[in-house]
């Protein structure tokens, strides 16, 4: 049978604050514990830039718009990764894929504009319900192209955009 000394366990987590005396006594070191809570509710930010500090947490005040667009990007927008070996092929995924969040981004800031009550997830689900019907008569060979609108939402949303 093993016996439990300090090189057993990690520093990591509450386990820091272990103090091992003897072969398998194990107690919370109280004073290591007390010295670690003066850095409660502090962040630090390490970078090898060179921006001012003010620039530095300025920037990282924006980490979430930027942690949002991933998010977006594998979702609402459904890119996933897709393994291209060809720097063409990878320049065109990468080129979609931004072009797609563009998109996104600027159906997000038009809604806001109109102060419309949508998201832009509700709005893309409403716009994918909205059918174009085009009938081609025989007598005339003439073409007849119709919306197919049948729910107030999507009339609000055509109305939304004037069209």
């Amino acid at each position: 049978m093993g016996k439990l000394t300090k090189q057993h366990i990690n520093s990591r987590g509450y386990n820091k604050y272990l103090k091992l005396e003897g072969d398998a006594k194990i107690s919370i070191d109280k004073e290591k514990y007390k010295a670690d809570a003066k850095w409660d509710g502090l962040k630090g930010y390490s970078t090898n830039t060179a921006l001012t500090k003010d620039e530095i947490i300025e920037n990282y005040n924006h980490l979430w718009q930027i942690e949002k667009a991933f998010r977006i990007s594998k979702s609402d927008l459904r890119i996933r990764p897709i393994f291209h070996r060809l720097k063409g092929r990878i320049e065109a995924h990468i080129c979609i894929a931004f072009c797609a969040y563009k998109i996104y981004k600027e159906l997000e800031r038009q809604l806001k504009s109109k102060n419309a009550d949508l998201s832009p997830e509700k709005a893309i689900g409403i716009a994918k319900t909205i059918y174009k019907i085009t009938i081609q008569t025989n007598l005339s060979n003439t073409m007849h192209s119709r919306l197919y609108i049948d729910k107030e939402e999507q009339r609000y949303l055509l109305k939304l955009f004037d069209l």
